[in-house]
């Protein structure tokens, strides 16, 4: 017997609500889950805990921020395309104009001794954020010992020899495929945790019955959705082509946040050592203190935690241009279009498809050794970024910095035993810097 589902539910509704989460979801990835999940599900049941959790598997298994694809997934299945736009544009942009601002700010009063003070109290906390990402990371991610083999070989890969993640997640899942070839026990996961059955599914709007829109594979909406796609990342790089005197900046740009958009899988924490490395050491749009600086302000906004690419692109088009705000608020308006714009495609192309392989055995093993290489790249980042803070001037002891280490210390305590929202240990921090300004 089909169950009966609630109305569709009203797309001016669902609007308010995705305008609503991209001014308030602080917190990361977990916030974001968390808000929507507390609404979407428990509040207006539009869609049933088994589905809702269903889709954010699928999230995961792509490139990109999950929680923001989630939410294109999510208004895709309630109100089609038009939903999907609305959801994921909507859980962008807040953040954005809200960095531009303090991007603005940071290279205009950055110097000024209470303003640097107040960054520097925030540095330790972003690094104690940063750990404590990769212990949930590893706790969930490192389940045998040839997990935390790759893991430490993708630290070693990463950490002393530079290789780029692309390559490691490659080198990674073609690992995989041998070792299911030649022993496929290794990669199987034994749990005790029995899977959840959710019994009842009455009265949501979406549930275990309802199929997604436009499920299968069609290749002439394939070729549509491409075609599309094409064309909007084209029209800017052709209007630099026409407009700008220095299109090589700009292509690389384009290039490079695109390239990472399609090839970095695992979240914003998997994103942001790749950039990183690129942005820091190889094409030298910023130094280490300002990427550590980057975090602290991508803190400081909803949204997700991969918008310090837009920081990174602005510092890219101000250092370039000759410490030009336009050129740079308009490259990090690029940055943030060019990194987020794949989600889309990867949603709605990809998302049907992907459902079809969720739960499939193979898939998953190769994907969880994945995951784990992915624990040695975020410690690799934990290690790059915490160097500069906790030995400002190099390691060693005489440039050791014992006030931040504490407050480092301090912080993972907060947020781990007294479960301490990031947003007060933002603002905490922040007087921290000016009290250290003030009394050190």
């Amino acid at each position: 017997m089909e169950e009966k589902r609630l109305g569709k539910p009203e797309f001016k509704e669902a609007l308010k609500f995705w305008f609503k989460l991209g001014w308030i979801s602080f917190g990361g990835t977990a916030g974001h889950i968390a808000l929507m999940h507390d609404f979407l599900v428990d509040k207006k049941k539009w869609i049933s805990n088994s589905r809702f959790f269903h889709a954010l598997s699928i999230c995961m298994l792509l490139p990109g921020p999950e929680a923001q694809q989630l939410a294109i997934y999510i208004g895709w299945q309630l109100h089609g395309k038009r939903g999907g736009l609305i959801a994921g544009i909507l859980f962008v942009l807040p953040s954005m104009f809200i960095l531009l601002g303090l991007s603005i700010v940071y290279v205009s009063y950055g110097n000024l001794p209470w303003i640097y003070a107040m960054f520097n109290g925030l540095k330790p906390a972003v690094i104690a954020i940063i750990i404590i990402a990769l212990y949930k990371v590893g706790q969930k991610s490192l389940r045998s010992v040839l997990h935390f083999i790759i893991a430490g070989a993708a630290f070693v890969c990463i950490f002393f020899f530079n290789i780029s993640l692309l390559l490691i997640i490659i080198g990674t899942i073609m690992l995989a495929m041998i070792i299911r070839y030649f022993n496929p026990g290794l990669l199987s996961e034994t749990s005790n945790l029995q899977t959840d059955q959710e019994v009842n599914e009455h009265g949501y709007y979406i549930n275990s019955f309802s199929a997604a829109p436009g499920a299968g594979f069609e290749i002439k909406r394939l070729i549509k959705q491409l075609f599309v796609f094409i064309v909007f990342w084209i029209i800017p790089l052709i209007a630099f082509y026409f407009l700008s005197k220095d299109f090589a900046f700009w292509q690389r740009l384009v290039l490079f946040f695109t390239q990472t958009a399609f090839f970095t899988i695992g979240g914003s924490y998997t994103v942001l050592p790749y950039v990183a490395q690129f942005a820091v050491t190889k094409f030298g749009w910023l130094s280490k203190m300002q990427m550590v600086d980057g975090f602290a302000l991508a803190e400081t906004t909803p949204g997700p935690l991969i918008i310090v690419v837009g920081f990174v692109g602005f510092m890219a088009g101000f250092n370039h241009f000759h410490s030009s705000l336009l050129m740079g608020s308009i490259a990090l308006v690029i940055t943030t279009f060019y990194t987020f714009l794949p989600c889309f495609l990867f949603i709605f192309i990809g998302g049907p498809l992907i459902e079809k392989s969720h739960g499939n055995e193979a898939v998953g093993g190769i994907l969880k050794l994945v995951t784990a290489a992915v624990v040695g790249v975020i410690l690799n980042l934990t290690i790059f970024l915490g160097n500069e803070v906790i030995f400002p001037g190099g390691v060693s002891t005489t440039h050791f910095d014992v006030i931040a280490l504490a407050w480092v210390i301090i912080s993972i305590f907060l947020m781990l035993k007294l479960k301490l929202n990031v947003v007060y240990l933002i603002l905490l921090s922040l007087l921290a810097g000016l009290l250290r300004y003030a009394f050190f």
